[in-house]
């Protein structure tokens, strides 16, 4: 997947080339190796809660993942992120998806992420056609920013929700928040 240093923009070719490295979450953006820290214990409780929710509810054919590989630009220099939590169809390709594929990806803010979750990949995110982008914010109260595309204005943001979040699009589905990253 991925090496921690190169001297060089990539393509989704260069990309593809490299390791895989499973010591740090890696991203590309823009042909620049994006790496951070592995998220913690707490985003990690709640990327997989919001996942076993969310596949639970959804329809036939289609399926919810964790941390899968989006190609957001394949063309050079080339930008793939990993959302925490993607819904796609289940008859896609095994190792990434392109952003085309993607009904809704959910990222769950981290200390050193917010920006990166709440400017960067919403644009990039838009841009590329996902129409549904979720964003969890873990400080008390665990709300979560629902927002999709609305034409040429990019997405819309309904006001955050904490408690229950319920939503009609692109399927009927509920998240339950509270607890969400608390331990058991």
């Amino acid at each position: 997947m991925a090496s921690a240093h190169s001297a060089r923009l990539l393509s989704l070719e260069d990309w593809n080339a490299l390791p895989e490295d499973n010591t740090a979450r890696i991203e590309l953006q823009e042909g620049v190796l994006i790496v951070s820290p592995k998220p913690q214990r707490q985003h990690q409780r709640a990327a997989a809660r919001i996942w076993k929710q969310l596949d639970s509810q959804l329809p036939l054919g289609f399926e919810a993942l964790l941390d899968f590989e989006v190609v957001v630009e394949a063309a050079f220099p080339a930008t793939v992120r990993v959302p925490d939590v993607v819904v796609t169809r289940t008859d896609g390709p095994e190792k990434r998806v392109a952003a085309t594929d993607v009904l809704i990806a959910v990222e769950v803010v981290s200390p050193g992420s917010k920006r990166t979750d709440t400017v960067t990949k919403r644009s990039e995110y838009a841009e590329a056609g996902i129409p549904h982008y979720w964003v969890v914010d873990l400080d008390e109260p665990v709300t979560v920013a629902a927002l999709h595309l609305a034409g040429d204005f990019g997405y819309q943001e309904a006001p955050a929700v904490r408690g229950t979040f319920a939503t009609a699009e692109p399927f009927p589905l509920t998240l339950e928040l509270d607890g969400l990253a608390a331990a058991r």
